[in-house]
Order: structure tokens, then C-alpha cells, then sequence
């Protein structure tokens, strides 16, 4: 069955390279193109549309793939609803409200073909019955999701990178817990994100728009929906957060900063981590190879935590194993401590500005810069105290 989800991430790769310069030509010929924003990072308009090839590509690899029963064929509705919405908002420019509807009618078509959560296994707090209430929390989880992919979509390469490095951990997790056609779905997620990639990476030839952003989001979900949360194993809450800890963080952060300066949470602004990155002098490139980094690093303590033997049967922790997943664990946190730092949420520029001019009053903004800049590429940070 593994390779049966190889095959199918080859033919969605397959289908969504050789179509992404298609769907780009048609963007432009429509008007569907990004232009030059204050807060973008992009420096030319760049065609929008690319997630109606991600769309093919998922489309024609679950046919083939996944086996004919109501959850595919309702996975696939769902798909192609939210992809006709978000390729409308990306011509047209729909009120948020519409956009949060679109995304609601696409939750809902899913769960009502069976891919909802109406149990599932807590940490410390063991077995959880959701009873009625799995419908519509399955469906604000999907939401979530769909915009957490969405608000991640701003720079080049970002969303679909991320998404594949999601997809290949839920793939590994799902098979492991038995559920195959989850692991498939993930395969062909991945394969499709990539070979969208092949035309996202920096520089940009296309951009994946918000049909792209939130079919990944909702075909990531009904991954996780179908691959983990239905099971029993202790995974199945904590993996999905740990996977994608970095697009979660991202956008917890940005909507707590929206809130705070009382902005409409649905209003873009230059508060993402890439943007951060690129105000301290990062490139596009190495921006999105740093989150690419960062997502590995966290996709792979997820998957260490479903393999790992740290604990015994009989509850006891298995010491040296339970070490190496505390080491793990440890090398996840240092990398999203780092990153954070690096990020300026702790405001290593300021605070470097306020040390310099301290101990010398004429130092100038370039020489604040320099030191950042020092310390960000070797990683090591001074005290200047």
C-alpha cells in the first residue's frame, strides 16, 4: 500500500507540473494576477490560479488511487468546492464572509461524507467522546486549517513545501496506524504540492492564489481527520500540532498582533515570519529553506513520537529510548526557540540597538545591522552586557 501512495503522489506531480504553466497563461489572460502589494515580497504581478492545477493533479491521482466509496467521492466534492471558491476570490476579490462561507460548505461536505472526528485519544487525559458535537467541531477544525495554510501562503514556495513535508509525515503515521487510504490521500498531496512547487520556488512564476492555499488545507485535513484522529493511538491529537507547529505559530502570531492593535483579523499585514525574516535581511530563498528546516525538524518528532518505543507496555518509560525522545523533543523546541529569536519576536534587533548605543551613542543603524546580520549567520549571539 506504500507504494501504492507513491504511484499516486507520481501521477499528481506529473499532472500538476504539466498543467501549473497552463493554469498561469490562463490567469493572465483572465486578470486573475497578483500585483506588487506594500506588504508582498514579490517584485513583479505574478499570475494567480496555480491551485486549479494542484486541483488536477489531486483530482486525477484520487481516481485512480482511492478506492470508490462515499468518503472519496465526498473528499473530492469538497476539493473542487473550495477550489471554485477560492479561484473566484482570486479573480473577483470576495468579502471575507463569503470566503469563510465557501469554506464552511466545503467542511460540511466532508463531514457529511463520514470524515469527521467523533472520538479520539488526549494525553493525561485518555479516551474523548465528542457525541453530537463531532460534526461541527470537525468542521471549525477544517476551517482552522484551511486558513492557517492560507495566512502561511506569502512567500514564495512556502505553502506548498510546507504542506509536502506535512503530507510525507502524515503518510508515515497513517500507515503505521493501518489507515492506508489516508496514507494514499497524503502521497497525493504531496506529489501534487511539488510538482506546483516546480514552478513556485523562488522566483515565483505562479502563485498557488487562495484556491490552492485552501484546497492544501482542506486535503491536508481530511488527512488527518481519517489518518490519525479516528484512531486510538496517543498520536493522533499531538501529531498533527507538532507537524505543523510552524504554520500554527505563524498564524497565532499574527492574529494575536492583529488583536492587539484592534485590526480585522482577516486583513493581511508584513507580521509572518517570512516577512520578519525579510526585514532583517534574509532572502526570499533563504527565508522559505529556513521554514522548510524548521518544518522538518518538528514533522520529524512527530513521526519520532509514533516510533520511538519510550515506554513500555505496562506504562514504565523504556530509559534509553524515552532519552533519545527527549533529545528530540529538546532539538525541536532549540530550533523554534532560535527561529523565534531570529524572527525578532524577542526583538533581537532592538535590543541589540539599545546594548550598542549604550556602551557608544553614535552607533549607527548600519552597524546595528552588521551585528544582527553577524550573529544571525554564525549563530552565535554576544551578551554585549
Amino acid at each position: 500500500m506504500e507504494l501504492k501512495a507513491v504511484y499516486a503522489g507520481l501521477v499528481a506531480f506529473a499532472v500538476a507540473a504539466l498543467l501549473t504553466p497552463v493554469v498561469a497563461r490562463l490567469a493572465r489572460r483572465i486578470g486573475a494576477v497578483d500585483d506588487i502589494k506594500a506588504r508582498g515580497l514579490a517584485r513583479d504581478a505574478t499570475p494567480l490560479l496555480g491551485g486549479l492545477a494542484i486541483f488536477a493533479g489531486a483530482l486525477v491521482a484520487g481516481l485512480l488511487f482511492l478506492p470508490d466509496n462515499e468518503r472519496t467521492r465526498g473528499i473530492l466534492e469538497a476539493a473542487a468546492l473550495i477550489t471554485v471558491v477560492g479561484a473566484a476570490d482570486d479573480a473577483l476579490d470576495l468579502h471575507p464572509l463569503v470566503k469563510l462561507l465557501g469554506q464552511a460548505a466545503a467542511a460540511v461536505v466532508l463531514v457529511n461524507a463520514g470524515v469527521e472526528v467523533s472520538t479520539f485519544t488526549f494525553p493525561f487525559v485518555g479516551h474523548v467522546d465528542l457525541d453530537q458535537l463531532g460534526g461541527a467541531i470537525t468542521v471549525l477544525g477544517l476551517v482552522l486549517l484551511m486558513n492557517v495554510v492560507n495566512f502561511s501562503d506569502g512567500v514564495d514556495g512556502l505553502a506548498a513545501g510546507v504542506c509536502a513535508i506535512s503530507a510525507v509525515a502524515f503518510a508515515i503515521i497513517a500507515f503505521d496506524l493501518g489507515r492506508d487510504t489516508a496514507g494514499v490521500l497524503a502521497g497525493i498531496v504531496c506529489g501534487a504540492a511539488l510538482g506546483f512547487l516546480m514552478f513556485n520556488f523562488h522566483p515565483a512564476s505562479v502563485f498557488m492564489g487562495d484556491c490552492g492555499s485552501n484546497l492544501l488545507g482542506l486535503l491536508l485535513g481530511a488527512v488527518i481527520v481519517e489518518g490519525t484522529l479516528k484512531t486510538n493511538a496517543l498520536i493522533a491529537l499531538v501529531g498533527p500540532l507538532v507537524v505543523l507547529a510552524v504554520p500554527f505559530l505563524d498564524t497565532s502570531f499574527v492574529v494575536a498582533k492583529r488583536i492587539k492593535y484592534r485590526r480585522p483579523i482577516y486583513r493581511g499585514d508584513s507580521n509572518h515570519f517570512h516577512h520578519r525574516f525579510y526585514r532583517i535581511g534574509f532572502s526570499q530563498r533563504r527565508t522559505v529553506l529556513y521554514l522548510y528546516a524548521w518544518s522538518i525538524v518538528m514533522a520529524g518528532d512527530a513521526v519520532a513520537l509514533r516510533f520511538v518505543p519510550y515506554s513500555k507496555t505496562s506504562g514504565h518509560l523504556n530509559a534509553g529510548w524515552a532519552a533519545l525522545m527527549a533529545a528530540l523533543l529538546v532539538l525541536g523546541v532549540a530550533a523554534s526557540v532560535y527561529l523565534v529569536w531570529v524572527l525578532e519576536i524577542l526583538k533581537l534587533r532592538r535590543l541589540r540597538a539599545w546594548q550598542l548605543r549604550r556602551t557608544d551613542p553614535g552607533t549607527s543603524e548600519h552597524e546595528i545591522d552588521e551585528q544582527v546580520r553577524k550573529e544571525l549567520e554564525t549563530g552565535e549571539f554576544s551578551s554585549l552586557s
